[in-house]
């Protein structure tokens, strides 16, 4: 079984930066991606990519700050945020898809197959 682990949330000004990471452990992933979840709001996609061809997708909300990315090995699934703004504020989960089709689909209902606990964003003004 895949499990994943979150790490690097935290509190930041607008306009500051956070790199996020997810330690993968288990089975190789056709695709991964990264959520978020706000008080009182639906879960969305923020940033997806495939491990295999690198190929990526982001929200319209986050394209040209947020970056996602994977080391060769594909132990480790990173988020890097520039440019934050108050409404990134969420909690961030980790998710992977095991096997083709991926079920990580930004802006599209996702049914990935693990989860991570989440880490906490929050952005101040």
């Amino acid at each position: 079984q895949v499990q994943l682990r979150e790490s690097g949330g935290g509190s930041v000004r607008e306009g500051g930066s956070l790199r996020l990471s997810c330690s993968v452990s288990g089975y190789a992933n056709y695709c991964m991606g990264w959520f978020r979840q706000a008080p009182g709001k639906e879960r969305e996609g923020v940033a997806s990519i495939y491990i295999g061809s690198k190929a990526t997708e982001y929200a319209a909300s986050v394209k040209g700050r947020f970056t996602i990315s994977r080391d060769d090995a594909g132990t480790t699934l990173y988020l890097q945020m520039n440019s934050l703004k108050s409404e990134d504020t969420a909690m961030y989960y980790c998710a992977a898809s095991v096997q083709p089709p991926c079920r990580i689909r930004i802006g599209l209902p996702s049914r990935p197959d693990q989860w991570g606990p989440g880490t906490q964003v929050t952005v101040s003004s």
